[in-house]
């Protein structure tokens, strides 16, 4: 078969046949497309009766009269049924066209076309559906020819470019989009026409013809074909989204400030400092809301003045001459620390005394003109536009003043530089809402300091920085101090990590009242986390914590009293005597503590205690008891060896420490204190929280008499699926040995990323047990927040890092594990010595290499 047509032509959808009627009626041509149609071949029809050859019987009659007419010179057009060939006798319906002709010798013949009408039928259908789905769709919808030409488009697309749909015809992108983006359609419909590849959602932007607005379109293309498979264009559908970009960056606005808020709810107010809060408020603002800001606090509120707030900002109201003195406390840019002119460029404040050349320095006290927008916003405590400057870097300022219970104590100022939006009106409420809450922070400081200011030292050093956290605990805590403002106590309680998932939890009593027994206090805690990184036995630690209390010393450098030597070390002393404000002042150097570890492998836990009240243990199902741990003497008192106790702890046990605050008072004697906390622990299982809460409520905690610290740990061991512990014989094939457990057990908790790490670290250090340790040696690693990997021998010499020399073949060992691990070391254990280092688990991000120092430092 030959074509000089292009594929896709009418006549391959159509097919039409057609045959040839001699003048005796009988049928003389039969082409291989009626042959197709009707399902019979020429041999089979040539020379026979057409009418007899395939029409049906009841219609052969009129068919045979047809004929003869036609044969008279009549034309004849109709609907013929007929039996489709291989569909069980299933009619179809052709549609036939037969016209005279005449033979060679003047004889009459005829000459018939035959088309499928279930064909034609299709054809219309296909023609209504295309024109119906073109034109009434309510996208704008274009076709593109080979050429990337506009081929043809709907009544929708030229309703956005203007004419009538045939208008658009032979146009291109370029007559509809600005440059840069006629380019990216333009290579998108090459590419489309090219691969056949479909494109979805590409974004385009642009400005229809007649508008100033810019619109956003989403735009689909496809590649369309001929009937023959040929491709012949590009179809594109494209629907305005402009909407839905503006709602996406309002929302995406509406976040931001959401976030904003949530981060000045978590950050502001963590401090009771005046200065720190305006720098919370600006930490906040400054990238995420703003370019450029400052705050100015009335200097009044900055020296403690005893009068009213108000009175602050009354003299520029009254005199006309200004605002009162302000100072300014923070100032912070997101463009450049070396451009401080940034902030008065275009800002129109003029603040006096601040010099003619720049903008309140930091710390400077200044006034703003009476007539300022400053001002202005001092005087009525509404949000003022600041004008801005041409040749200034800032375009957009607001003034807000800090508002807190209808009092303004100062102002702050959102500026953003030229490049940026300006401020519209849901950023001047979000300003209004950062600056009313830094404000009530503020004057909560300012009350606060003035009631309180020795307690703060207190406040700052008691709790352990965060929510407390420890491997195989769930922790809980509470600390209420005494109501009395101007004498503080000294309890504190704190939660310490160890190597190995270890856990130190810390609960001590200054004895004695005021800003004394709060400074021993913060040293004395300070002391216990210096030690617990040494990482000795509780015994250890309490020995030298008591080394440091006594080496506080006395102001007088008289003795200590010997009130405790007398009872014995059996008994809990009672702590009246030592609470009273006429105490002696040595008395504030001693203290009380109990300092317990926790191991979450083992679950076994061990105490030693320094005079303090013992422990108290409720397992699920058991009432609480107090452990039964000697308390020892108190710290500062010297000449008493502490001791140790270890209990092994049932999962979901509850673990209290407290001091004597919760449970003693004046009107409560201590044992029955002690009772009435056990009877308060009756349903341990209940959430560690609601538990702390239902102690507090439950017990008699509000006389004020004492700071109360309470700590609670819920036990949960490490599961036995993360814990790797392996014994190795102390030969050279352990190093491989160590190396391979190591891998398969990194393996099978999916930490693939630190199996290379892991593997060089292990061999080092069992390397280093075999040339220098005695024994067997064990290997253990750990899975829980982080990756923890032990190395035991029995040797003694405690591993030393050291600077290997250019020529030393060896000797870089531990500066790797330094390098690579987050954090290394080792221990005494009773028959020997741990090395150990942490790897911090994998978060997906890729790790990071070490630079070029640390690796030439090995060498």
């Amino acid at each position: 078969m030959w074509q000089s047509s292009p594929p896709g032509s009418i006549y391959d959808y159509i097919r039409v046949a057609s045959f040839s009627i001699g003048a005796d009626g009988l049928i003389e041509q039969w082409s291989r497309r009626a042959a197709g149609l009707f399902g019979m071949s020429s041999a089979e029809v040539v020379g026979r009766d057409p009418v007899e050859a395939f029409m049906p019987a009841e219609l052969r009659p009129d068919a045979h009269r047809a004929v003869s007419e036609i044969l008279d010179g009549k034309e004849w057009t109709g609907l013929v049924p007929f039996r489709i060939p291989g569909e069980n006798a299933v009619r179809g319906l052709a549609e036939i066209y037969v016209m005279p002709s005449e033979t060679e010798t003047g004889e009459r013949a005829a000459l018939g076309i035959v088309v499928d009408v279930r064909a034609l039928r299709r054809i219309e259908t296909d023609l209504a559906a295309s024109q119906a789905i073109f034109g009434q769709s309510p996208f704008g919808f274009v076709l593109f020819g080979t050429d990337f030409t506009v081929v043809r488009a709907n009544k929708r697309f030229a309703t956005v470019f203007g004419g009538e749909a045939d208008d658009h015809r032979g146009r291109t992108v370029d007559d509809y989009l600005a440059r840069p983006e006629a380019e990216r359609l333009s290579s998108t419909l090459r590419r489309v026409l090219e691969t056949g590849d479909a494109v979805t959602d590409l974004q385009l932007v642009g400005t229809p013809p007649g508008t100033t607005g810019r619109r956003h379109w989403s735009m689909n293309l496809y590649r369309v074909h001929s009937g023959a498979g040929r491709p012949v264009g590009i179809a594109g559908l494209a629907t305005d989204v402009t909407q839905r970009h503006i709602a996406a960056r309002e929302a995406a606005s509406a976040r931001r400030n959401l976030a904003l808020l949530n981060e000045a709810s978590a950050r502001i107010g963590n401090s009771l400092d005046l200065e720190t809060t305006a720098r919370e408020l600006l930490d906040v603002a400054v990238p995420g809301f703003c370019d450029l800001a400052s705050v100015d606090l009335y200097q009044g509120l900055l020296t403690g003045e005893e009068a009213s707030p108000a009175s602050w900002g009354r003299h520029h109201q009254e005199s006309g001459t200004g605002s009162a003195e302000l100072r300014r406390v923070a100032h912070a840019s997101a463009v450049s620390d070396a451009l401080p002119e940034v902030f008065a460029a275009g800002t129109g404040s003029g603040a006096e005394g601040a010099g003619d050349t720049g903008p309140p320095a930091l710390g400077s006290v200044h006034r703003y003109p009476f007539h300022s927008p400053c001002a202005v916003a001092l005087r009525t405590g509404r949000v003022e536009d600041v004008p801005g400057d041409e040749r200034g870097f800032v375009h957009s300022t607001l003034a807000v003043p800090m508002v807190a219970h209808d009092v303004v104590v100062g102002l702050v100022q959102f500026s953003r530089t030229k490049g940026s939006e300006s401020f519209g009106e849901r950023d001047r409420a979000l300003a209004t809402e950062l600056a009313a809450r830094a404000a009530v922070c503020i004057d909560n400081a300012r009350l606060y300091r003035r009631e309180h200011e020795r307690a703060l030292i207190l406040q700052r050093s008691l709790l352990p920085p965060g929510d407390p956290e420890a491997a195989g605990l769930d922790i809980a805590c509470r600390y209420l101090p005494g109501n009395t403002a101007t004498e503080v106590g000294g309890d504190w309680f704190d939660v310490i990590e160890l190597p190995g998932h270890r856990t130190a939890l810390v609960v001590g009593d200054v004895m004695g009242r005021g800003l004394r027994a709060a400074v021993a206090m913060g040293e004395l805690r300070t002391a216990v986390r210096t030690l617990a990184l040494l990482d000795l036995e509780p015994a250890e630690v309490l020995s030298a914590l008591d080394e440091v209390a006594r080496g506080l010393g006395t102001p007088g450098g008289g003795e200590r009293s010997d009130g405790f030597g007398a009872g014995g070390g059996a008994q809990w002393p009672s702590r009246a005597a030592h609470k009273s404000r006429e105490a002696d002042l040595s008395e504030v150097y001693l203290a009380t503590c109990v300092y317990a570890v926790y191991d979450p492998v083992t679950r076994r836990c061990t105490f030693a205690n320094a005079g303090h009240l013992p422990p108290v243990v409720a397992e699920p199902g058991e009432p609480a008891l107090l452990l039964d741990v000697p308390p020892g003497m108190p710290l500062g008192v010297g000449g008493e060896p502490f001791e140790e106790v270890e209990v092994e702890l049932k999962e979901g046990a509850l673990l209290a420490l407290y001091t004597d605050g919760l449970v003693e008072s004046r009107d409560h004697p201590l044992d029955e204190g002690l009772d009435a906390f056990r009877q308060a622990l009756a349903e341990p299982s209940q959430p560690l929280e609601d538990v702390c809460d239902h102690v507090l409520t439950t017990l008699d905690t509000r006389h004020g008499e004492d700071d109360i610290a309470l700590l609670m740990a819920r036990i949960q061991g490490l599961a036995p699926d993360a814990v790797g512990d392996w014994r190795l014989p102390r030969e050279l094939r352990s190093v491989g040995r160590a190396r391979e457990l190591a891998r398969e057990q990194l393996t099978a908790w999916d930490l693939d990323d630190l199996v290379d790490t892991t593997e060089l670290l292990v061999s080092e250090l069992v390397t280093n047990a075999l040339r220098y340790g005695e024994g067997e040696i064990r290997l253990r690693l750990l899975r829980d927040r982080t990756l923890v990997c032990e190395v035991w021998d029995a040797g003694l010499v405690q591993p030393r890092r050291r600077r290997a020399r250019d020529t030393d073949e060896g000797g870089r060992g531990l500066q790797l594990v330094g390098l690579l691990s987050a954090a290394w070391g080792s221990r005494r254990t009773p028959r020997g010595k741990t090395v150990w280092f942490e790897l911090a688990l994998p978060d997906g991000a890729p790790a990071a290499e070490l630079s070029v120092e640390q690796l030439l430092s090995m060498y």
